[in-house]
């Protein structure tokens, strides 16, 4: 028989000789008791105890001692049927209370209130489950967003909770959880799970298998990752939410039916990874915040909540200073509350090691904990104002006891299917049964704590699909060299290097491989000779890797790419994120910030990044604000870069330095790769702002290298403007946006300036094929030129193409406004906020194409530009209930282009569900008066 049967039907036994009377003495039996007539270690007999609680087959009653009584006999003797989660009382008057409250029709607390900022930083988002859970008559389907470990999987749980307590769904009623990244690499078999399949349906479906929304009918089906769901799949499942009625694999006709609630999670940004009809189906998106954005008095009481399990599995007070706790609090970045725990739970094991030979108590000080959590103190003391809320909440010395802990983040994924302390213990008994001193048993325990927790949380936080999203950001082939670098260092180096050695390199030398290609000189200088005095061995195997890039891309590799090879050798470890620039990532979107950081954190390691999602509901000063927290937050005195998604965040730049007195950088169109090379930057290369901002203007991805014997005579087009950079730049995106829709087949698009432009056309001819040229001024050469004005009027684009027909280059057909459009997105950039340009410009550019059939006439490119951008912000307008009131007179307007226009805007309501006005509408209207 196991132990903890042992002690069970001990407590059985003894539960059986007790009357009702006994019990109003508050009869039960503690640890020690148990522990003396069994014969066994109290701590041992607590543990199982503790465990048969959790169980809800054993109940624990607090006090001094603690004692514990069998469930059943007590509901048998008291005649009452307890509720599931009274597990644990203060004392059976207590007990008794409730029920006599139940029999009066005294409501019970919700079980969103056991949950940490059910009053505070949670409330909104308690509210918004409630309604889903009570809307007549089955319901509303729900969203829940949020990066990684902030409680997805709880909150849902909570809401089923909640259902059955207010009696919308039975006490037997299913809750059904699946994580479809579980099956993300097999779609058939996703689908499979969640639907069933007939016999047949595909190679190996021998028998018939019902599905999840068949064994969910009548309760709650929770889907974790639901990105991971093909879109089929979501077709497949807003039908059944439209309907209560599915088909299993093999079948043709939806004539299954079943009432089941669906709740969703997922990390990602709702709008760019699910089908827009299916995110329609879903009218609740709950968002829970990250640790970071919850309140000081929250951070606090989620940690006491932890210290407070890990006191009951100890069965033994935790005594903690307030500097382990800061450092604890300022050591998780995007892990949340999932990290915390770990981190908890690897202190409190170095704690208990420490307190098994002659402690009562687990002493946790910090001088003993890792300096990975040490860090987190430095980090959390740069953000001062923070660090002086919690400073105010904490004692010096907090002592946890072990009874208490409240069902507030109840079994999870971040919960170890072993009993840590359990293991120390045995282990320590066995060495020193084998007369190993304690210096020893200390070591040795101690790294097999770490071995321990790592291999779990690794296996926990590790997503399979890194090295698949990876090599969308680089090229294979460069990751399988980055793979024969990383052994070549180890063996002579004499080093381990993780497998981020091998996403650092291959983004450095992916990015190396692009400026070559794209004639690009890093201007970033280093002390040359002082690092190769400091990193002698560092540098030798940095040349040996640069002749291998040199036999393997027929190329030269410049001394200073040696030495940042060489630094590259030497920071690819587990860091400091102390004094190096921040960087802060702001997007559009619930999460599309987060996305990118989680992503280069993973990649490339914890470094000094955070993010700032920006949900369209948020105003822009409340915007302004979390941006202003986090610069100052991480700010370690070497300045902030801000990557943003659109231009107009770039207005935030000097008001925040104004207001905090950091140096700041702000680059636009932020995306994975340039964070990636952002945070690399930064960290790895310990580069200053400036030398980061400049190189990140010219960073043009980790695009594909292409080896070229001879570049000579390739074919070009020159654009020429007043000046090298700036305008003459976006000359040159203009015309290679136009030749992407031309031809399939590398043109070359070199920007010249007018002050040098013989010289340049010159050399250019020496070398280069010259198709034409295009700009402010004709060079009077023997190729075509197109003028600025041609080409913003439209005339430009299709002479261009008729150019590059007449050169043997293979054309494909295509829309050619392109010069019109991507004016438009410039502007669109300079005045939206909530709204992305970038996923709105094809809707507007149709509705353009829409107006132009109903009127029957073809607008020009001026007339284009100036509906699209007026329509854009109209647009964004309607998204924030702040639309124009048309206060001339509306008989003026030419009522049947009116009612065109109201027409061609249904386009809008059916691609991004936003409807204008009556006012809106004549305000288009009027654009068009001029037009005959």
């Amino acid at each position: 028989m196991k132990r903890i049967d042992k002690i069970y039907h001990c407590l059985l036994k003894k539960s059986s000789e007790l009357s009702k009377k006994d019990l109003e003495k508050e009869k039960g039996f503690s640890a020690n008791e148990l522990a003396e007539e069994l014969h066994m270690l109290r701590n041992n007999v607590s543990l199982e105890l503790n465990k048969l609680v959790r169980e809800e087959k054993v109940i624990k009653v607090k006090g001094r001692p603690v004692l514990y009584f069998p469930k059943e006999p007590l509901e048998d003797l008291l005649k009452i049927s307890l509720p599931k989660g009274a597990i644990e009382i203060d004392s059976y008057d207590e007990l008794m209370d409730k029920k006599l409250k139940k029999h009066e029709g005294e409501e019970k607390k919700s079980p969103f209130h056991m949950i940490i900022g059910s009053e505070g930083s949670l409330k909104n988002q308690i509210e918004q489950a409630k309604a889903a859970v009570l809307y007549p008559p089955n319901g509303l389907h729900t969203l829940i967003l949020g990066p990684t470990g902030v409680g997805k999987t709880l909150f849902a749980n909570k809401m089923f909770t909640y259902a059955k307590f207010v009696g919308k769904l039975k006490e037997d009623s299913p809750f059904i959880v699946f994580n479809c990244a579980d099956y993300y690499n097999n779609p058939q078999l996703l689908l499979s799970q969640i639907f069933g399949h007939v016999k047949g349906a595909f190679t190996g479906a021998e028998t018939e298998r019902a599905g999840l929304v068949e064994k969910a009918n009548g309760g709650i089906l929770f889907l974790d990752e639901v990105h991971r769901l093909p879109p089929e799949g979501q077709e497949m499942m807003f039908y059944f939410m439209d309907t209560g009625t599915f088909n299993k694999l093999g079948e043709t006709e939806r004539n299954r039916r079943s009432n089941v609630l669906i709740i969703c999670a997922t990390t990602e940004d709702p709008s760019s990874s699910l089908l827009k009809t299916f995110i329609r189906r879903i009218p609740i998106v709950i968002n829970i915040p990250p640790l970071n954005e919850r309140p000081a008095k929250e951070k606090i009481d989620i940690m006491r909540h932890l210290l407070s399990k890990e006191a009951d599995r100890v069965n033994k007070p935790i005594r903690i200073t307030s500097d382990v706790i800061k450092a604890l609090i300022g050591s998780v970045s995007f892990g949340n509350i999932g990290q915390l725990k770990s981190n908890i739970q690897l202190i409190c094991a170095t704690g208990f090691l420490n307190s098994i030979k002659n402690k009562d108590y687990v002493d946790i000080d910090f001088k003993l904990i890792p300096s990975n959590i040490k860090d987190g103190y430095l980090m959390l003391g740069s953000k001062r104002d923070e660090m002086e809320q919690i400073s105010k909440l904490l004692d010096s010395n907090i002592t946890i006891m072990p009874e208490g802990a409240e069902g507030v983040m109840e079994q999870d994924n971040y919960e170890p299917p072993f009993n840590l302390y359990k293991i120390i213990e045995d282990k320590a008994s066995i060495l020193r049964g084998e007369g190993v001193d304690d210096e020893y048993i200390q070591k040795f325990i101690t790294t097999d704590i770490n071995i321990h927790l790592k291999s779990f949380y690794d296996k926990v936080k590790t997503d399979s699909n890194n090295r698949d999203k990876f090599t969308k950001i680089v090229d294979e082939e460069i990751i399988k060299f980055a793979e024969d670098i990383k052994d070549m260092a180890e063996k002579k180096l004499g080093k381990s290097y993780s497998e981020r050695f091998i996403y650092a390199m291959s983004l450095h030398i992916s990015a190396f491989l692009k400026r070559v290609q794209d004639n690009v000189d890093l201007k970033y200088e280093s002390n040359m000779e002082y690092v190769i005095k400091e990193n002698p061995e560092e540098y030798q195997v940095a040349l040996d890797i640069s002749n291998l890039i040199r036999e393997r891309y027929n190329i030269e590799v410049p001394d200073m790419e040696i030495i940042y090879l060489t630094l590259l050798l030497t920071s690819i470890k587990e860091t400091s994120k102390i004094g190096q620039v921040g960087v802060v990532i702001a997007a559009h979107g619930s999460s599309t910030a987060s996305s990118m950081a989680s992503v280069a954190v993973k990649l490339l390691g914890e470094y000094n990044v955070i993010a700032v999602d920006m949900p369209l509901e948020v105003s822009p000063r409340e915007i302004f604000k979390k941006i202003l927290e986090a610069v100052r937050g991480i700010d370690m005195g070497k300045g902030v870069l801000i990557l943003v998604d659109m231009g107009s965040l770039t207005h935030f730049e000097t008001e925040i330095i104004e207001k905090t007195g950091i140096q700041v950088r702000t680059v636009d169109m932020v995306s994975t790769p340039l964070v990636l090379e952002a945070v690399r930057k930064a960290n790895l290369f310990d580069m200053d702002l400036d030398s980061i901002y400049e190189s990140l203007k010219v960073f043009k991805g980790y695009g594909k290298y292409e080896q070229v014997e001879n570049r000579y005579y390739d074919k070009v087009i020159v654009t020429i403007c007043s000046t090298g950079e700036g305008t003459a730049v976006k000359l040159k995106q203009l015309v290679e946006d136009i030749i992407k829709t031309i031809t399939d087949e590398y043109i070359n698009v070199i920007p010249v300036s007018i002050k040098s432009l013989k010289y340049e056309i010159k050399k250019l001819q020496d070398k280069y094929d010259i198709l034409a040229t295009v700009g402010v001024k004709d060079p009077k050469i023997s190729c075509p030129f197109i003028s600025l004005e041609k080409l913003i009027e439209g005339s430009g684009e299709e002479k261009l193409k008729g150019i590059i027909r007449n050169k043997n280059v293979n054309i494909i057909s295509n829309d050619t406004k392109i010069v019109t459009k991507d004016l438009c997105l410039d502007s669109l950039s300079q005045f939206l906020t909530y709204l992305n340009p970038q996923k709105l410009i094809g809707v507007l550019m149709s509705f353009s194409k829409e107006l132009e059939k109903e009127f029957n006439t073809q607008f020009s490119n001026s007339i284009i530009i100036r509906l699209v951008i007026h329509t854009g912000c109209a647009l964004e307008r309607m998204i924030i209930n702040d639309g124009l009131q048309y206060r001339e007179d509306k008989t003026k307007i030419n009522t049947e282009r009116v009612k065109a226009i109201k027409r061609a805007s249904k386009l809008f309501k059916e691609s991004i569900n936003v409807s204008f006005t009556e006012d809106e509408i004549y305000y288009i209207a009027e654009m068009f008066e001029d037009i005959n």
